[in-house]
């Protein structure tokens, strides 16, 4: 399920790719989802990050609490960490959070918590969006940032930067191209 950035009123729906549904080749252990009011915008070049653009869609957040939510569920998260996924040469940044609902969530409050906490939990993150679309005959995903999860800082800074894109983007300082602004 993705939002449809490209609709009016961007409505939560079934990817497709090439008229085709698309669906995981394997389960995702985690909640996944986006964070509202940012942007990628796919005309910045990360300099820390191979120079790769913004892939032109919302920041994606991976939620690692214990619950499952459901789908168009608004979880309040506490950021953790941010994988820097390189898609086919765009930037598709990965914010690691937790809900603030989470028994656990006071245990965690950066990178190496998760690591302490929910041990193996960030490797199983990044080795699941290196290898998704291998199935489908694509090269595996890279990571910037020597291939390692960033601090709950740089995450907040990926956040910022991407809610300072959007915040142009809605005021059209940026052309919004295909993307639904309604």
């Amino acid at each position: 399920m993705e939002i449809a950035t490209d609709e009016q009123f961007t409505p939560i729906k079934q990817d497709t790719k090439k008229g085709k549904l698309r669906y995981y080749p394997y389960n995702i252990n985690w909640n996944y989802g986006l964070l509202p009011q940012t942007w990628e915008d796919p005309s910045f070049a990360n300099a820390e990050v191979e120079g790769a653009f913004g892939d032109n869609d919302p920041v994606d957040v991976v939620e690692i609490g214990e619950r499952r939510g459901k789908i168009g569920e608004i979880l309040k998260v506490k950021p953790l960490a941010a994988l820097a996924m390189i898609d086919e040469g765009e930037l598709d940044w990965k914010i690691v959070a937790i809900s603030l609902d989470d028994p656990r969530a006071s245990l965690v409050n950066d990178v190496d918590d998760v690591e302490k906490h929910f041990p193996g939990t960030i490797t199983a993150i990044r080795d699941w969006f290196r290898d998704y679309k291998i199935p489908d005959g694509k090269p595996a995903n890279k990571f910037g940032l020597g291939n390692k999860a960033a601090s709950k800082d740089y995450a907040l800074k990926v956040i910022t930067e991407a809610n300072e894109s959007w915040a142009k983007l809605v005021k059209r300082s940026i052309p919004a191209g295909e993307l639904s602004l309604v």
